[in-house]
């Protein structure tokens, strides 16, 4: 992979899998949204990934009249680089999964290389009492749910969303999303950099071992050599120390409130800057630097923050 000196902390915001009862500190509003942003951005995030949700119920909602709604906020904020979801809620459509991005135009946005079986049914396995009646049926339909990226959905996403000029997350939750996405580059598709995200502990992905990080980054050395950047999410409880793990290898790392909701062992995160702060001084502590957002654009060789469409 690309080595560098700099690592890029990417930071997902409110995502699609946590619901409003699970923590009150999960942001809804395109206020709450903005403003953790822009938190989350002063604390050291150099990229934003970005959802939205319903503000009155914080159902997962690819509106793009939502997304405008905080997306030119966060930009006049913050410098750092906005990445915008391309697997919106479950259960959706493929065009209402690119209804934001094609309308928007930005930077970056994700880009789930294979279908899945994507269970978070156990997310809510402690809850007693919902805040809205649309949460636990939404987690327990996942129990017979298979999240769709077939080919041509993917040829599809990566075709209109290349045409603007924006570039990708490239988010595998197992082994054989690599090779999907060799077959891409094989096809001249799609151009390098390529920015690999492993996605850690989804029941239905790669399980959130450290010998999994080290096969799946094994794997991407032989598939791309220096023709790509890792990075790493984990789910819950294994944010951290997986994070940290591919910051060692020389990756990127990704934390934020889609990916768990705490801070530490029974310690609830109050906000995505609390997540991005601690991971940064393990970082720093391990004598690596973070990138800028400057530094993580020329890394990824993004169009830039001001050829999008907000």
């Amino acid at each position: 992979m690309k080595r560098s000196n700099k690592v890029i902390i990417t930071c997902a915001v409110t995502g699609s899998i946590h619901t409003p009862t699970m923590s009150p500190h999960l942001p809804i509003t395109p206020d709450q949204i903005a403003a953790d942003a822009i938190a989350a951005a002063e604390a050291g995030a150099a990229m934003l990934h970005l959802h939205a949700r319903n503000p009155e119920t914080g159902r997962p909602d690819q509106n793009p009249a939502l997304f405008r709604q905080f997306m030119p906020r966060i930009k006049q904020s913050t410098d750092a680089i906005l990445n915008i979801t391309t697997g919106g809620g479950l259960g959706m459509s493929l065009e209402d999964r690119l209804a934001p991005t094609k309308q928007l135009k930005p930077e970056v946005c994700s880009m789930n290389m294979g279908s899945i079986n994507f269970n978070i049914s156990g997310a809510g396995a402690k809850i007693s009492e919902w805040k809205f009646d649309w949460e636990q049926p939404y987690l327990e339909m996942t129990k017979d749910f298979i999240l769709s990226n077939t080919f041509r959905q993917i040829e599809q996403a990566m075709a209109e969303c290349s045409a603007q000029g924006t570039r990708f997350e490239f988010e595998c939750y197992d082994i054989g999303h690599l090779y999907n996405l060799a077959h891409f580059v094989d096809r001249k598709l799609i151009e390098p950099p390529f920015f690999i995200q492993g996605v850690f502990g989804i029941l239905g992905g790669i399980g959130p071992d450290p010998e999994n990080v080290m096969h799946m980054k094994a794997t991407a050395d032989r598939l791309f050599g220096q023709d790509y950047l890792f990075s790493l999410l984990a789910a819950g409880r294994h944010q951290m120390r997986l994070t940290t793990l591919s910051a060692l290898l020389g990756g990127n790392v990704r934390v934020g409130l889609e990916d768990s909701l705490y801070a530490g062992k029974g310690e609830m995160a109050t906000s995505n800057a609390v997540q991005v702060a601690k991971i940064r001084r393990i970082i720093e502590e391990l004598s690596l630097d973070i990138a800028t957002p400057q530094e993580a654009r020329e890394m990824m060789q993004t169009k830039g923050g001001d050829d999008v469409g907000f």
